[in-house]
């Protein structure tokens, strides 16, 4: 049995991919905003917000309970959209080894695409694959997404 695991997801959303990006870049600290009941909180520790080598730390609840996630921005790719954050700290590396978390949108017009990609190295065989940890991501995301669509009259 092999520790370590890629797990892909894909969501469709319909607001503005380009500030979907612009957020995860330079402000995640607003996220808490547009998905209170989920991220608690973002503060930056180290370097600037959307830098390469900043180091952010997370406070959200997830499986019912409160979790820190410390990470540091180890990619931006501005025409991929994408930025890769690395696990450096916190309640994730209980289970895991190493954790890499992308995000990378695609935008085509009205419609966009957000692919959440966790690349990860378990401690030992008994540790889950990180499945509901993806699905809090895909459920912050559509959070995101409500925030930005027009609100109906």
């Amino acid at each position: 049995m092999t520790l370590s695991g890629t797990l892909v997801k894909q969501i469709t959303i319909m607001s503005d991919g380009d500030v979907f990006h612009e957020i995860f870049r330079y402000r995640p600290h607003h996220i808490s905003e547009m998905s209170p009941d989920k991220i608690k909180g973002v503060d930056l520790h180290e370097g600037e917000w959307g830098t390469v080598g900043s180091v952010i730390e997370w406070n959200f609840f997830h499986d019912g309970k409160p979790k820190v996630a410390k990470e540091m921005i180890e990619a931006i790719d501005e025409e991929k959209k994408s930025v890769c954050f690395k696990v450096i700290g916190g309640d994730i590396l209980e289970a895991y080894k190493t954790f890499l978390i992308t995000v990378h949108v695609d935008t085509h017009g009205e419609e966009n695409v957000v692919t959440w990609t966790f690349h990860y190295e378990k401690l030992n065989e008994n540790i889950p694959e990180p499945d509901s940890l993806m699905e809090f991501c895909l459920h912050v995301t559509k959070d995101i997404e409500t925030h930005h669509l027009p609100q109906a009259n």
